[in-house]
């Protein structure tokens, strides 16, 4: 199941907010080579884990098994203030547009064809399932040219804003990603899965041990 959580909601759970920025901090620093957001305790916490921002987390028996967040595009944001050489021209923005950031699933949970998990898959009908009940249809996200056609095959409408770059040991390309209820439709038909993901309830304690 996929939780939504405000940032208040995530800090009222200090086993959920540690495990996030842990694993952030893990796939993000120490795998992807973004040295930028080293810290001695090994938690990877920014400027825009504020209060108007949403998290996404996957639970897979006591475990974080995945995790994403949302920012809304009608403040600062992470291809406005700090990706901003990844856009050629106006960044695309308001109340519909949101942009998908720290996108990570947890290395014990990386099962799947083509790099692909089950998680990574959640993940993915779990933003569309919530951006279509709160009126957004578009995500900005950067991420690896090769996702660019992983997402047309997805029967979203991908349009890159810019030109490739490298951060840490990764090529990416910010993209703007347009979805409907087909695009949704077809996200559950490729996982052979078509109940929602997205749990109203909140998670139960973790187990805890961080997932690896």
């Amino acid at each position: 199941m996929l939780f939504a959580l405000t940032t208040q909601e995530l800090m009222e759970r200090p086993d959920l907010w540690e495990a996030v920025h842990r694993l952030r901090y893990k796939v993000f620093v120490e795998e992807m080579g973004w040295t930028d957001l080293d810290r001695p305790d090994q938690l990877e916490i920014d400027q825009f884990d504020h209060d108007e921002a949403e998290h996404h987390l996957v639970i897979r028996n006591g475990e974080l098994a995945g995790y994403q967040r949302m920012l809304p595009t009608t403040r600062p944001h992470l291809l406005t203030d700090v990706l901003s050489d990844l856009c050629e021209g106006p960044s695309p923005s308001g109340p519909n547009v949101w942009e998908l950031t720290r996108y990570a699933v947890a290395p014990g949970f990386r099962d799947g064809k083509r790099g692909v998990s089950t998680v990574g898959t959640e993940l993915i009908a779990g933003f569309v399932e919530w951006g279509l009940n709160r009126s957004v249809n578009q995500v900005i996200i950067e991420f690896e040219p090769m996702w660019v056609l992983r997402a047309l095959q997805l029967h979203f409408l991908a349009r890159p804003l810019g030109y490739q770059r490298t951060y840490g040991n990764q090529q990416v390309v910010a993209t703007l990603l347009t979805f409907t209820e087909h695009t949704l439709d077809v996200v559950r038909a490729r996982r052979n899965h078509y109940l929602p993901v997205l749990n109203r309830g909140y998670p139960g304690q973790l187990g805890l041990r961080q997932a690896s």
